[in-house]
């Protein structure tokens, strides 16, 4: 699991370069553990294997596909609708169980099935101005396009790359056994115990990337312009959620209750994205690397670090559905931009290949994976 750390310029490839546009060229200098029994001759067939179920996608991505999502986006805005409306009346305590669960399932569908994966330009072939990536704002507080930046530009580019991708702990945690123990690091449990309810505030922070401007690697007018932008929208997520809807339920004298309405459904909603996020990416079987062995790194060794460096959750279309279909975490990471509906139809293709080249795909239920991230929070709390 753990790997010996090493200094060096690296290159990869995320969602904005392609896997399937990164030449078979060279090689790294060292293979992870878990890769290293693969010839560079098999690394190249794998990655071959694997654009050609990329490619089958694209070649019968279509009419179903946009019926999808749009289907989604009705479903989802019907619920929040619902939901807010049953809030309206919360005083009356079956009426706000209702409009509570129900702003929360579509805080959740929003975030996780729409926003991410809109935002991961999922749906750009659609030319659809009001679903593409240019265009969506999501319900999270995090500005849309800092997310994009430090997720799609960064974390999947670098994935598990310990020292370049800064989603392993992200700034908060220490989550891999090469990150340096500091005393600080003894509060690892309690620190991801209070920022699993906060959840979208601790990335809105993260997407700041305030390490980077101490270091001087961002700019004072870069930070001044996210931070103005984290100012607007945290100003329309707090008038939307914790203005309006109070406001309006204090007509049927319910405000007090559509406010503890909006606030639970939102720490539903972060809880529920924090044990996705982390059951994708800190189980145990999950691997992560030095620089050194992304260096040279060719198109099929990218592909074999997205596969042992996620993990998937088993579980029911309905569970797949919530996760944003993040549950298919090793697919997602493998092809970023193809629509997340299309990841059931292709997780047993990937796994055959996983099987046929010895390489680990790690996945199980999502108790279980939720409790292997957990245990992990705990055993890196100390040295």
């Amino acid at each position: 699991m753990s790997v010996v750390s090493a200094k060096s310029s690296a290159t990869a490839v995320g969602t904005k370069t392609r896997p399937g546009a990164l030449a078979d060229e060279g090689r790294p200098t060292v293979r992870p553990p878990a890769a290293a029994h693969l010839s560079d001759e098999q690394v190249a067939q794998l990655g071959r294997e694997l654009d050609a179920i990329r490619d089958e996608v694209l070649a019968k991505r279509g009419s179903s596909d946009a019926a999808y999502i749009r289907r989604m986006i009705k479903i989802q805005r019907g619920l929040e609708i619902s939901g807010r409306a049953a809030l309206l009346v919360g005083k009356n305590k079956a009426a706000w169980f209702t409009g509570t669960t129900l702003l929360s399932l579509a805080k959740i569908l929003e975030n996780m099935e729409l926003g991410h994966n809109i935002l991961h330009g999922q749906w750009d072939w659609m030319r659809d101005p009001d679903i593409h990536s240019t265009t969506w704002e999501w319900d999270f507080v995090t500005p849309s396009r800092s997310w994009q930046h430090t997720h799609n530009d960064l974390h999947h580019r670098w994935t598990n790359v310990v020292g370049k991708d800064r989603d392993v702990g992200y700034n908060l945690l220490r989550m891999d056994p090469d990150q340096e123990w500091k005393p600080f690091n003894l509060g690892n449990p309690l620190y991801n115990a209070l920022l699993a309810p906060v959840f979208e505030w601790g990335i809105a922070l993260y997407d700041l990337e305030i390490p980077e401007y101490k270091e001087g690697l961002k700019s004072k007018e870069a930070m001044n312009k996210d931070l103005k932008a984290l100012g607007r929208k945290a100003l329309k997520q707090f008038a939307k959620d914790y203005a309006a809807t109070p406001a309006l339920a204090m007509l049927s004298g319910s405000g007090k209750q559509a406010l503890y309405g909006t606030l639970t459904a939102n720490a539903i909603r972060n809880v529920w994205a924090h044990a996705v996020i982390f059951c994708g990416h800190f189980p145990e079987g999950t691997d992560t690397f030095t620089e050194e062995m992304v260096e040279g790194e060719t198109r099929g060794d990218w592909y074999v670090r997205q596969m042992i460096g996620s993990a998937n959750i088993s579980g029911s279309p309905f569970v797949h559905l919530m996760t944003g279909n993040l549950s298919h975490q090793i697919e997602h990471h493998l092809f970023p931009d193809l629509p997340s509906n299309r990841y059931a139809e292709i997780a047993p293709k990937v796994r055959d290949i996983c099987q046929r080249y010895g390489l680990k795909y790690t996945t199980g239920p999502l108790l279980k994976q939720v409790g292997s991230a957990w245990a992990k929070v705990f055993k890196l709390a100390v040295p």
